[in-house]
C-alpha cells in the first residue's frame, strides 16, 4: 500500500472511530464500572468483531448481506434488541455503595467483558455494509491483496483501540465523581441505559 494511500486510510479511520456509537457507549460504561485499565478487554472484543466483519467483506459475503433484505434485517434487529437489552439492564441496575459488591462488579471476568464487546460490534450488519463501501477505496486489485488487507486491518484496529481506550474510556473517568453516592450512580445508570436503548432503536429504524 502506498504511503499516501495509507495516510488517507489513517485519516478516514480516525474520523470513523471518533464517531459516537454503541462501541463508544459500551467502552465508557465499562470504564466506569470496571475501571480504565480493565475496559481494554471490552475494546479488544470489539476489535475481534471488526476483524470478522472485514473477513466477511473480503470473502464477498458482505455483498450477500447487503443485497438480501431478509438476512440484513434479521441481523439488524438482533443487534438492536441486544443493545436495548443492555440499556434496560443498565437503567434498572440498582445503585450499590457496598465496597465489596462494587469491587465484585469491578472484577468482572475479562472473558465476560471480551464476549460482550464482540457481540456489541458483531450484531451490527451496518458495519459489514460500511466496510463493503469503505474497503475498496483503499484496495488496489493490481497489487497483492493479502498484504493490503493485513495493512488495512492492522491500521483500522490500531486506530480504534487508541480512540476507544485513550479517548472514550478516559472521558468516562470525568464521570467517576458521580459514582460515590447513590443519586449519582442512579443518574449515570439511567443516562447510559437510555443511550444504549437510543442507539438500539436508531439501529432498528434507520435504513
Amino acid at each position: 500500500m502506498q504511503f499516501s494511500l495509507w495516510l488517507a486510510l489513517v485519516g478516514a479511520g480516525t474520523l470513523i472511530s471518533f464517531t459516537p456509537g454503541a462501541g463508544a457507549i459500551f467502552t465508557m460504561s465499562n470504564s466506569l464500572n470496571s475501571g480504565f485499565r480493565r475496559s481494554i478487554w471490552g475494546i479488544l472484543g470489539q476489535q475481534l468483531a471488526l476483524v470478522i466483519h472485514i473477513v466477511i467483506v473480503a470473502l464477498g459475503v458482505g455483498v450477500l448481506v447487503s443485497n438480501s433484505p431478509l438476512i440484513f434485517n434479521i441481523i439488524r434487529y438482533a443487534g438492536a434488541a441486544y443493545l436495548v437489552y443492555l440499556g434496560i439492564r443498565q437503567f434498572l441496575h440498582k445503585p450499590d455503595l457496598d465496597k465489596e459488591k462494587v469491587d465484585d462488579r469491578r472484577d468482572e471476568p475479562a472473558l465476560s467483558m471480551f464476549q460482550r464487546g464482540v457481540w456489541v460490534n458483531l450484531l451490527n450488519p451496518k458495519a459489514i455494509v460500511f466496510f463493503l463501501a469503505f474497503m475498496p477505496q483503499f484496495i488496489r486489485p493490481d497489487q497483492p491483496l493479502l498484504q493490503q488487507y493485513v495493512v488495512l486491518t492492522a491500521t483500522v484496529l490500531a486506530i480504534d483501540i487508541m480512540v476507544m481506550w485513550f479517548f472514550f474510556a478516559l472521558a468516562a473517568r470525568s464521570f467517576q465523581r458521580f459514582t460515590h453516592n447513590e443519586h449519582g450512580q442512579k443518574v449515570l445508570n439511567r443516562i447510559f441505559g437510555c443511550l444504549f436503548v437510543a442507539v438500539g432503536i436508531l439501529l432498528a429504524v434507520i435504513h
